[in-house]
């Protein structure tokens, strides 16, 4: 339901996409009183659903299932089962197959517009969600001296509107007014190149494989789609994105297809492109007196494997567990502190393990081509290293949220 009289809420989630509108959902089976701050007016959705395409892992998946919003989706993802990784100009390769872990895939493809959708769906039966919509983050409220929940100032289309929660949930994305007003510090690193999205149809009609070709301007990756397209991420010199930008679509194919080579057949049609830049965002801390960041506020990742969303949903979901175990105040000290405990080590292994691969795979130094070489050809040969690479592909990596276990509930 839209907004009602009622100020104050259990929880309070600002950001109604991705991570935050999984988390109403994950939510509801708690009982608890749940407002949602979104920007976008009823009957639309946020610009992050949009035709960009989002690799689900397998822990994604089954969680997904669990909380009943992939059964909405007008069509079923594409399964990903296999995942071929290169770089130009280098020998060897790595190629996972997901029935080598005993699984009939390692996740799959949907499109952000047909999630957005679905979530969209699922969201307009939750009886016990508020949606303060449209509506805008403007600032935190003084501290209450009994410290027992926290003030929120919303802009609406009726003026400024305070509201209180006992707990506080930044799902704001990378740019977090959340994250500024609690001054909580970032790490940031600019890649210096620009990502451009687009749906394409080529010679082979997708066969459950994922390409990614690494390259010293950034990736370029075709991800299997249900619609016999890929999609396609083309990173480029954020210097060059104008001029590449403006080119039309024989150029715009004729440049990808000599990034990415012949291994999908020759490239035939692009639908409209969407271009992004390619950024590291870290927070320093996650959690700060009854307020937790989840999702791109907490951390932005180049796309390079996949992780983002996948990362963000098990913010989200460790943090509906965590409520739902212990029942009576959802902002407690020790529960956020568990919180930001459980996903430690899932934060910084995908973290650590996305930006190293960004770096080396961007590296121009000629003397790197060699090790780089040996580096994916001993890969391609290591059982140990490949199930390292699988597991984390599946999502499968830290402490993982039982939403995200095979059969999970």
């Amino acid at each position: 339901m839209d907004a009602a009289a009622s100020d104050m809420h259990d929880v309070l989630i600002v950001g109604g996409g991705l991570v935050g509108a999984s988390l109403a959902i994950a939510l509801d089976a708690h009982g608890l009183d749940v407002g949602m701050v979104e920007a976008t007016r009823p009957g639309s959705l946020p610009a992050v659903f949009d035709e960009r395409n989002l690799s689900f892992a397998d822990a994604t998946v089954n969680a997904l299932n669990a909380l009943g919003v992939l059964q909405a989706l007008r069509e079923p993802g594409e399964p990903i089962r296999r995942i071929h990784v290169s770089r130009k100009g280098d020998f060897g390769r790595v190629l996972l197959r997901a029935p080598d872990y005993g699984r009939e895939a390692f996740g799959q493809v949907v499109v952000a517009r047909d999630f957005g959708e679905a979530l969209e769906t699922r969201l307009a039966g939750l009886a016990s969600l508020t949606r303060y919509r449209p509506a805008r983050f403007v600032a935190l409220g003084e501290p209450t001296p009994d410290d027992d929940h926290r003030s929120v100032h919303v802009e609406t289309p009726d003026g400024t509107r305070t509201l209180h929660t006992r707990l506080l949930v930044a799902a704001d994305g990378t740019r977090s007014g959340v994250r500024d007003a609690l001054a909580i510090a970032c790490d940031e690193h600019d890649y210096g190149q620009s990502l451009f999205v687009a749906r394409v149809r080529t010679g082979r009609a997708p066969d459950g494989t994922a390409y990614e070709r690494l390259g010293d301007d950034g990736p370029t990756a075709l991800l299997p789609r249900s619609d016999r397209h890929y999609g396609l991420v083309h990173g480029v010199a954020s210097a060059d994105a104008p001029e590449v930008q403006a080119m039309g679509d024989p150029e715009f194919l004729a440049r990808v297809q000599q990034a990415f080579g012949w291994r999908a057949g020759k490239l035939q049609s692009v639908g409209a492109r969407s271009v992004y830049p390619a950024l590291r965002v870290a927070a320093s801390r996650t959690i700060a007196p009854r307020a937790v960041l989840v999702g791109n506020a907490a951390q932005t990742m180049h796309p390079i494997g996949a992780q983002g969303f996948n990362l963000g949903l098990r913010d989200a979901l460790t943090l509906a567990e965590l409520i739902g175990e212990r029942p009576g105040d959802p902002g407690a000290p020790d529960l956020l502190e568990s919180h930001a405990a459980r996903r430690a080590e899932d934060r910084r292994r995908t973290l650590a393990f996305t930006d190293g691969l960004a770096r080396l795979a961007s590296g121009k130094a000629p003397a790197l081509s060699p090790l780089r070489s040996l580096g994916l050809l001993a890969l391609d040969r290591s059982a140990s290293a490949q199930a390292f690479l699988a597991g984390g592909a599946m999502g499968y990596r830290g402490d993982v949220p039982a939403l995200c276990r095979p059969g999970g509930s």
